[in-house]
């Protein structure tokens, strides 16, 4: 049987679509819900690699989120022995602890469908080859990597948040949320929406209307993660 570790940091940002892109290629995924006290496995060890979800926290707020330092060490432990993927604060984790920069609330806040470009790095990344210039992707966030680590190579950027994507070996990091479907849209806070500057309306019906673009892209990119699981 082939696992994937998951690691879920809040309760509102769980594996959504991954669940169903592994099942459809036969891959078990074995979730750790970290927020709600699953303690977080020392090592990889069992498992054909790694996914970190989301969170409203920093990569570094230990006291708010106390299970943080078990989850850079599984980070590290597994860097460089399985493929990794980061979103949202797993992809700030991963610049975070190879020698990059987090800010939180920084910048301009994205939430909902956002345009990213795709970099010309990317023409060879083997997740990313062959992809338009730009794409749609799913964005919710107010915190940032604001320098990425010496051995990073930059993927995609975005007009609020030049560092959409990032790679380290066999490690990706991503700031915007592939997994996420129009139905978990549908369910944010609409006055936190407004507060940030955003018509909660717009926001669901762009979710609608690119949700079949949004899962064509990201089924391909991610199933190509997916097929580096062996």
């Amino acid at each position: 049987m082939t696992t994937v570790l998951i690691i879920e940091n809040d309760a509102e940002s769980g594996p959504g679509l991954l669940l169903d892109w592994m099942d459809a290629r036969g891959i078990t995924p074995v979730v750790v819900r970290a927020w709600d006290g699953e303690p977080v496995p020392a090592n990889i060890d069992g498992h054909a690699a790694l996914v970190l979800l989301g969170g409203g926290m920093l990569p570094d707020e230990d006291e708010r989120s106390p299970w943080l330092p078990a989850e850079r060490a599984l980070l590290r432990d597994a860097h460089g022995r399985v493929p990794v993927l980061g979103i949202c604060l797993g992809g700030q984790m991963l610049a975070h602890e190879f020698g990059g920069e987090v800010r939180g609330k920084y910048g301009l806040p994205e939430k909902g469908v956002t345009s990213l470009t795709v970099l010309p790095a990317a023409a060879d990344d083997v997740l990313l080859a062959g992809l338009p210039s730009s794409v749609w992707a799913v964005e919710s966030h107010q915190d940032q990597i604001t320098r990425l680590p010496e051995e990073a190579v930059l993927l995609m950027s975005s007009e609020r948040c030049p560092n959409q994507m990032l790679r380290i070996g066999q490690s990706w990091g991503v700031q915007f949320h592939p997994e996420v479907t129009a139905t978990r849209v549908r369910r944010w806070n609409p006055d936190r929406l407004r507060a940030l500057g955003f018509d909660p309306g717009a926001v669901v019906a762009d979710a609608e209307r690119y949700a079949a673009e949004l899962d064509k892209t990201w089924s391909t990119v991610v199933g190509r993660f997916l097929s580096l699981v062996g």
